[in-house]
């Protein structure tokens, strides 16, 4: 599994786990195993576990830089792609800043067809990253 899969799997976790408010974590992880075949690596595991744990850091600073939206109301997409960014730029030392902001973007391109969704997302990740440097 190379990376960019792995990601796309951890992504689809976050997005699943968003819907999912009756599951655990561990539900939702050991489902998509089971039911979707998902084929997980160390990172899908540590990944996605580490982001659920640190999701309310990521909601902090994705409404921090949202400049007034809540996080309930983006969409859910941009939602787990940024969440997934956020654990990735400030708990992964294996993956480089701009890398987690451009493979955001590329899950983004992939899976939302909004027009605006792209260009929200990368202001956010990129107010994000410009606060922490």
């Amino acid at each position: 599994m190379t990376r960019k899969e792995a990601r796309e799997a951890v992504f689809s976790l976050l997005f699943e786990t968003d819907f999912r408010k009756d599951a655990t974590p561990e539900e939702v992880f050991d489902g998509a195993i089971e039911l979707r075949e998902l084929e997980t690596d160390e990172y899908v595991k540590s990944a996605y576990f580490g982001a659920v744990e640190r999701m309310p850091f990521a909601d902090e600073l994705i409404e921090k830089y949202s400049r007034g939206w809540k996080i309930a109301r983006i969409a859910p997409v941009s939602r787990a792609t940024m969440r997934l960014a956020v654990y990735e730029m400030y708990f992964r030392d294996d993956v480089p800043d701009n890398v987690a902001v451009n493979e955001a973007i590329e899950l983004i391109k992939k899976y939302d067809d909004a027009e605006k969704a792209r260009p929200f997302v990368n202001g956010i990740l990129n107010s994000i990253l410009r606060a922490k440097k």
